[in-house]
């Protein structure tokens, strides 16, 4: 195996460690198309249209993935979520 194809290989490895969580956000009955997606830009840095894509799908199918990373990055996120009004956990 040669010097580069060994990097990759670490790589790769060194990848499958670094356990990948999702903050999962919930549909409710009280929070406002608007406010969720004002949310999202703010905590997730979602585009426009990312927030208003998750809004509507958490919306029609009562849960969508809205961030994804390293539970230290996504805590903290996900408590501004909750702060916010809105219904999510780490998963």
């Amino acid at each position: 195996m040669g010097a580069k194809e060994k990097i990759v290989e670490e790589l790769l490895l060194e990848e499958e460690t670094v356990r990948q969580n999702e903050i999962v956000l919930y549909n409710d009955d009280v929070n406002t198309f608007d406010h969720v997606i004002t949310t999202l830009m703010d905590v997730c840095e979602h585009t426009p249209e990312q927030a208003e894509q998750c809004s509507l799908i958490v919306h029609y199918k009562g849960k969508c993935t809205v961030k994804t990373g390293e539970y230290d990055d996504l805590k903290p996120r996900c408590s501004r979520l909750l702060q916010a009004g809105l219904s999510a956990e780490i998963v």
